[in-house]
């Protein structure tokens, strides 16, 4: 049903206007893959330990605001050289997932491991706690509202197909988190360290038996959904242009819906949920009474201006 009805929204919005019906399937589809990468997260971490990890919103907030500062220490903008701005977007990708990899290590080591054999209830107040924590981070890091430099001038257009403009920000966009997305997918399904990652989702009991670190290959398990994190961090700083200490929040709620509707536990499914709701924030937004097309970027974009 779910699929029918999209379905039948599409058709119904590209009877009408076929054109901003396309603009707004190529906005969503490029602002989709955001949330795509950090419902990867949610579902990783909800699949090994069945545990929501409502901080993950704030850890890929910390990834943004890493990468805005790195640039901004280094003093690179869009006026820099394309050698410099290509390797500072290279290291600042890096550096951004390495952080956000680490903190999350960090947080199931010290607030989400002794916890293990506790009630549900208990790692569940944690992980809202830990979200507020590094939100009051966020807000002492940077408490207003902050802007990245242009690097990869965003809004410049690369191509037109169909009538619909393509500009570097969907480029950008797609280049980082299409292959970022593919890895994750491989390194789960066909890597030894996925397969033990799959055989302590299905029985962890059962995994430690037969010799698995289970530990550990939770600590991998955060790890990863952490460097997925910090990469969406980069990428949304670039592509909205904008970056604020309560972001996370807002981000994670729509990235765990992703989750959610793509069957949590599933990657492929999240990352078909994050595109749905990308392409459906684009179609939404765009036909608010008081939005111009530029809205079309996504529900986040208008938020986010709007704050």
């Amino acid at each position: 049903m779910l699929w029918i009805g999209l379905g039948a929204i599409l058709v119904y919005y590209f009877a009408q206007d076929p054109t901003e019906t396309l603009q707004n399937v190529k906005d969503g589809l490029a602002n989709g893959t955001i949330w795509a990468m950090i419902a990867l997260g949610y579902t990783l971490v909800y699949g090994i330990i069945e545990l929501i990890n409502f901080a993950h919103g704030e850890v890929f907030m910390i990834g943004s605001f890493v990468t805005v500062t790195l640039w901004q220490t280094m003093g690179v903008d869009n006026d820099s050289a394309v050698l410099v701005i290509i390797l500072s977007i290279a290291f600042g990708l890096v550096c951004a997932m390495l952080a956000s990899g680490s903190l999350n290590v960090m947080i199931e080591r010290v607030a989400y491991r002794p916890l293990r054999n506790a009630p549900k209830l208990a790692p569940l107040i944690t992980a809202i706690g830990m979200s507020f924590i590094l939100q009051n981070v966020g807000l002492l890091w940077r408490g207003q509202p902050d802007s990245p430099p242009d690097l990869i001038q965003k809004n410049k257009e690369v191509f037109t197909i169909f009538d619909v403009t393509i500009v570097r920000a969907d480029v950008f966009a797609v280049l980082i988190t299409v292959p970022l997305l593919f890895a994750l997918v491989t390194f789960v399904s066909r890597t030894r360290y996925g397969k033990a990652m799959r055989a302590t989702a299905q029985d962890m009991e059962a995994a430690r038996l037969m010799g698995i670190n289970v530990d550990r290959t939770i600590g991998l398990t955060f790890l990863l959904g952490g460097l997925m994190a910090g990469a969406a961090g980069l990428v949304y700083a670039l592509y909205i242009g904008t970056i604020r200490f309560n972001m996370g929040f807002t981000a994670g709620l729509i990235a765990f819906t992703a989750a959610v509707m793509g069957g949590i536990g599933n990657l492929r499914g999240a990352v078909l949920g994050g595109l749905i709701i990308g392409v459906v924030q684009a179609i939404a937004a765009s036909r608010e009474p008081s939005c111009s097309r530029r809205c079309s970027r996504g529900w986040a974009v208008v938020k986010v201006r709007s704050a």
